[in-house]
């Protein structure tokens, strides 16, 4: 879907931001790009839609090097969301919405329709917001407004550009939920960038952790905790309070409600105990997306999620921290 070839970018001659970075971001993938201020990260995505321009080498998607693409019709497949919402205040909530649409000339009756739809996918009231200002929704509602117009005109492409950073942890996640949901339901790449671990593995299929405009480690979240490539990885998983318990088992995942039912028609080579620890379930992970559960007597329970896993690593993480 996106391929940065030898990409490089400098704005002070002789000081590189990106340095001769490789990447192929998949269709559908939901994507995060993560590591300290000043790593490059949002110069990386903003280099997607051409918001940035590159020194060298080359950006395509589908193939083609985002050079070739006339630049509004690059950007209209493209939702951008940024921490700033950037909404225009004295518009109502379906006016911010349809922008992008009203510029490709959709139909009334289609716009109306696509943000009812986008309204109800957030557990907003489609009636009762859709005529409201902007200006007069809390700080929660008006980012899902952002995101929501970023959706609008079904794109191929979501940028979100360190979306949630401002808002309330309670706000937050639920934000984070939502997205999840939208991403579930269309199937979008999307390409998110931030600077919280916690988030990371919350939402990412794959993260790249970057350092100095350099990839330092690429993989899924649990390859990411669990193999940590080197000390700068060590450390930014420490930062985020991010380190698994030794003494947590799969049995520590049921009783908290991560494992759902199995057909009695799955199959799966992996399969693991419920006193097997948390250490072997992201091995395991690693290989695949489901792993199936056994009791002591080997009957098999239910199954485990990448999704339910990362779920469970994050709200561990979040309870510790309001314990600490």
């Amino acid at each position: 879907m996106i391929k940065f070839k030898d990409v490089s970018k400098e704005y002070i001659p002789g000081t590189p931001v990106i340095s001769n970075l490789n990447l192929e971001i998949k269709d559908g993938e939901f994507f995060v790009l993560i590591g300290p201020s000043g790593c490059g990260k949002t110069t990386l995505l903003k280099m997607i839609n051409r918001l940035i321009s590159l020194n060298s080498g080359y950006i395509y998607v589908r193939d083609k090097p985002i050079s070739e693409y006339n630049i509004q019709e690059l950007r209209w497949n493209m939702g951008y969301v940024l921490q700033q919402i950037a909404l225009f205040p004295n518009m109502t909530v379906e006016e911010n919405i349809t922008t992008v649409p009203e510029m490709k000339k959709w139909s009334k009756d289609k716009m109306h329709d696509r943000v009812t739809e986008l309204l109800e996918s957030v557990g907003l009231d489609a009636k009762s917001y859709r005529n409201r200002k902007t200006s007069e929704l809390s700080g929660g509602e008006q980012q899902r407004i952002g995101v929501l117009r970023a959706f609008a005109a079904d794109p191929d492409i979501i940028l979100m550009d360190e979306p949630f950073g401002a808002l309330d942890p309670i706000s937050r996640n639920n934000l984070q939920k939502d997205v999840v949901e939208m991403h579930k339901k269309w199937g979008k790449t999307i390409v998110f960038v931030t600077h919280d671990m916690q988030e990371a593995i919350s939402l990412g299929n794959r993260i790249a952790l970057i350092d100095k405009g350099e990839i330092v480690q690429l993989g899924t979240p649990e390859e990411i905790v669990s193999h940590p490539k080197n000390d700068f990885v060590r450390n930014f998983l420490k930062s985020g309070n991010i380190e698994v318990d030794k003494t947590q088992t799969i049995q520590d995942l049921i009783e908290g409600g991560y494992v759902t039912s199995i057909d009695s028609q799955e199959k799966s080579e992996t399969i693991l105990s419920t006193d097997d620890t948390l250490d072997q379930l992201i091995v395991s992970m690693s290989k695949g997306d489901t792993v199936f559960i056994k009791d002591a007597n080997s009957q098999l329970i239910g199954k485990i999620s990448n999704q339910q896993l990362m779920s469970y690593l994050a709200a561990t993480i979040e309870n510790r921290g309001e314990v600490g």
